[in-house]
C-alpha cells in the first residue's frame, strides 16, 4: 500500500495534476441570518480561493467549505473572531485523493463485457463510454446509444434511450454528472444503466414502464469537465468553456438554464462555481439537453442527479412561489424518499429548493417544469459531508441501489399518473 500511495504521488507530479496537500473542509454551524451573510462575505474574498461544498443557506444548515492551506489560519481567525462555530470535517483534502487513486489503480481491468464491468469502481470518460457500447450491444433489442450534441472541446455528448418500440412515445429522462466533480453520480448512471437491462422482463414495475415509455439517460452530461476531474483537478465543478474578458474558465451548468437566469442565486463573476455564464443556454452541454427536450415534446418526468447532501427536491429554486403541482410534487418525494430509506436506512430531506437549500437560479428542473413537465426533481445523493464529494467507492454500488427505488417511485407515478 504504501508503495502505491508512493506511486500515486509521483504519477500525480508527472501528470501534473492539482495538488490539494493541506487543504481541509470546515462545517460552519451559523445560528441566525446576520451570520449567513457574515460567511457569505468570504465569498467574494476571492485570494482565499475557497471552495464552497455547501453554500450559504439558512440558519441551521451547514455550509462546508475547501480551505487551501495557505488560507486555514485567515479563515479560523475570521470565524472565531466573529464566534462562528465550525468543525474540521476533511483533515487533508489529498489523502482522501491518494486513497481514492489508490483503489482505482488496484481496480482497473479491461471488462468484455457489462457483466464483468466493475460497478464497485470510479473509471474514467473512455471507460463508460465503452461500456455505454458494451450494453447496446449486448441488448440491440432495448438500448441505442444516440449522439445529441458535442461538448464545447468536442467531446461526443451520449444519451441511451431504453425502449421497447414504437416512435415518440411518452418518456422520462435520467441525467447524472452535471456537476464534473460529483463523481458517484455518473458511477450510479452506470449502475442504474445494467440495472434497467437486467430488471427489463424480470421486474413487472419496470417492465410496465418500459413497455408503455422509454427513458433516456445521460450518465455524462458535463464530459470536458469529467475528463478533467481525472486528468487535472479531481474537484473541478463546471464546463471548460472559455469566457471573453476573463482568465477564468468554465460556466456552473446548473445556472445555465433559462429560468429566472441571472436571477439571484447564481454568480457574474466568471471566476465563482456558480457563474451562470453570459446568457441562457450559452453551454453547449445544456443547449443539447433543451434542445433534445424541445424536439421531442413528450418527456413526462425530468430526473436530474447531483451529489452530495442526501436530498430530494422539486421546484422552485429561483422564487418562493411554489409550483402549481407542489402537493402531488412533495408527496411523490414523500414516497420516493421512504422507498429509499427502506433499503440501508439513508435518511433523505425534501422539498421545493429554494426552501430546502437556497436560491438557486438558472437550474435545470426549474426549466423543465416551466416546460410543462410536471414530474422534475433533482436528487442529491450520498454523503451529508463526511467525505462530500469524495465519496468513497465502497458506497457507490449501495447509493445506486438505493437512488434506484427512489427512481423507480418517481417513474412508475409518472406512468400511473398520465397527463
Amino acid at each position: 500500500m504504501q508503495g502505491l500511495l508512493i506511486l500515486s504521488v509521483l504519477l500525480g507530479a508527472v501528470l501534473g495534476k492539482e495538488d490539494f496537500v493541506g487543504h481541509q473542509v470546515l462545517r460552519i454551524s451559523v445560528a441566525d441570518e446576520a451570520q449567513v451573510q457574515t460567511v457569505k462575505e468570504l465569498e467574494d474574498l476571492e485570494h482565499l480561493q475557497l471552495d464552497f461544498w455547501r453554500g450559504p443557506a439558512q440558519p441551521g444548515s451547514p455550509i462546508d467549505i475547501r480551505v487551501p492551506f495557505p488560507s486555514i489560519q485567515a479563515v479560523k481567525v475570521f470565524l472565531e473572531a466573529r464566534d462562528i462555530r465550525y468543525t474540521v470535517m476533511i483533515e487533508d483534502v489529498q489523502s482522501l485523493l491518494d486513497e481514492e487513486q489508490e483503489q482505482m489503480f488496484a481496480s482497473q481491468s479491461w471488462a468484455r463485457s457489462t457483466n464483468t464491468f466493475n460497478y464497485a469502481t470510479y473509471h474514467t470518460l473512455q471507460e463508460i463510454y465503452d461500456f455505454m457500447d458494451l450494453l447496446a450491444a449486448e441488448h440491440p433489442e432495448l438500448v441505442s446509444k444516440l449522439q445529441i450534441g458535442s461538448s464545447y472541446e468536442g467531446r461526443p455528448i451520449y444519451v441511451l434511450k431504453f425502449s421497447t418500440g414504437g416512435s415518440n412515445r411518452p418518456a422520462i429522462w435520467i441525467d447524472t454528472g452535471i456537476h464534473s466533480r460529483e463523481w458517484v453520480t455518473q458511477a450510479s448512471g452506470v449502475w442504474f444503466a445494467k440495472k434497467i437491462t437486467q430488471d427489463y422482463g424480470q421486474d413487472p414495475t419496470l417492465t410496465a414502464i418500459l413497455d408503455n415509455m422509454d427513458i433516456f439517460l445521460e450518465i455524462v452530461t458535463n464530459p470536458d469537465g469529467f475528463a478533467f476531474t481525472h486528468s487535472k483537478n479531481r474537484l473541478w465543478r463546471k464546463t471548460r468553456s472559455r469566457t471573453s474578458g476573463s482568465t477564468c474558465i468554465g460556466v456552473d451548468p446548473n445556472r445555465n438554464w433559462d429560468a429566472g437566469f441571472g436571477k439571484a442565486g447564481a454568480s457574474s463573476n466568471p471566476c465563482s462555481e456558480t457563474y451562470r455564464g453570459k446568457f441562457a443556454n450559452s453551454e453547449v452541454e445544456v443547449k443539447s439537453i433543451v434542445d433534445f427536450v424541445k424536439d421531442h415534446k413528450n418527456i413526462k418526468a425530468f430526473i436530474s442527479i447531483h451529489s452530495y447532501s442526501q436530498l430530494l427536491l422539486y421546484p422552485f429554486g429561483y422564487k418562493k412561489e411554489s409550483p402549481a403541482d407542489k402537493d402531488e410534487l412533495d408527496q411523490v418525494a414523500r414516497s420516493a424518499v421512504e422507498a429509499l430509506t427502506s433499503l440501508y436506512g439513508t435518511k433523505f430531506k425534501y422539498g421545493s429548493i429554494i426552501t430546502t437549500i437556497y436560491q438557486a437560479s438558472g437550474g435545470t428542473i426549474d426549466w423543465t417544469y416551466n416546460q410543462g413537465i410536471k414530474y422534475s426533481f433533482t436528487f442529491e445523493l450520498r454523503d451529508t459531508g463526511r467525505y462530500g464529494f469524495l465519496l468513497p467507492a465502497s458506497q457507490i454500488v449501495p447509493t445506486a441501489q438505493e437512488t434506484w427505488l427512489a427512481l423507480l417511485t418517481i417513474m412508475e407515478h409518472t406512468l400511473n399518473h398520465p397527463y
